[in-house]
C-alpha cells in the first residue's frame, strides 16, 4: 500500500554488508521508493535516509571501520541524515551497551542490552498497536533481540513489550529491537520514509 503523500521519490539507503538487506529493499520498493544498497562512503551523499538492518552488530561495526564508512556516517547522522536501526542496527546507534565497552556509531542517547531476550530459540512475535506508527495492530518479530534499558531526555519511547523499551525515536534517528522487514506489514517503513521527507 502506498500513501498519497506527494513529492519526489525518496532514495532510501540500506547498509549492505550483511543481514536482512533484501527484505528491507523489498518493502522500500513496494512503497514505490528507490532502495540503494550502501557499501561505499560516496553513496552517503546520494541518499535521503539510511536503514541499518538486523544482522551481527560486531561484524557490521568492523566492516564500517574497514571500509572507512564509520566516521563519515556518524557525521552525516549528526548533521541530520534520517537513520533507522533494526535489532543489530539499534546496537550500532547506541551511545552505550550494557556490560560491553564497545561503542560503534554512538549517536543515540540510549543504553542497549544485547541478546536481551536470549538465544535464537527464544525468538518470538507479538501484535501491538504502536500509536505513532499505526492505529491498527502490527506484527513485531523479535530474533535474538536487544532491548533498551536507559533513554536520554531527548529520546521518545514509541513502544514497550513486557515493560521493556523496544522502539524509540530521537530527532532524525529511529531504532527498533524487532524486525518489521520480516513481516508483510510496511507501516514502519512508511513511517521512516515520512521521516526522510521532512
Amino acid at each position: 500500500m502506498v500513501t498519497e503523500e506527494c513529492g519526489k521519490t525518496m532514495k532510501i539507503g540500506i547498509l549492505g554488508f550483511q543481514g536482512a538487506v533484501i527484505e528491507h529493499q523489498q518493502h522500500i520498493q513496494q512503497l514505490e521508493q528507490e532502495a540503494v544498497i550502501v557499501r561505499y562512503r560516496e553513496q552517503l551523499e546520494t541518499i535521503d535516509g539510511l536503514i541499518l538492518p538486523g544482522g551481527e552488530s560486531t561484524t557490521m561495526g568492523k566492516l564500517l571501520n574497514r571500509t572507512g564508512l564509520m566516521d563519515p556516517l556518524r557525521e552525516k547522522i549528526l548533521q541530520g541524515l534520517p537513520v533507522w536501526g533494526t535489532c543489530a542496527g539499534m546496537i550500532l546507534l547506541a551511545k552505550e551497551l550494557e556490560q560491553d565497552p564497545l561503542v560503534h556509531l554512538g549517536v543515540m542517547d540510549m543504553t542497549v542490552k544485547r541478546n536481551a531476550y536470549g538465544t535464537q530459540i527464544d525468538s518470538f512475535d507479538v501484535r501491538m498497536v504502536v500509536p505513532e506508527i499505526s492505529n491498527r495492530e502490527i506484527p513485531l518479530v523479535f530474533i535474538r533481540a536487544p532491548y533498551i534499558t536507559r533513554v536520554g531526555k531527548a529520546v521518545r519511547v514509541l513502544c514497550r513489550v513486557d515493560d521493556h523499551i523496544v522502539a524509540v525515536r530521537e530527532r532524525n534517528m529511529l531504532a527498533t529491537s524487532f524486525h518489521p522487514e520480516l513481516t508483510d506489514d510496511s507501516a514502519f517503513h512508511q513511517y521512516f520514509i515520512g521521516m526522510c521527507r521532512k
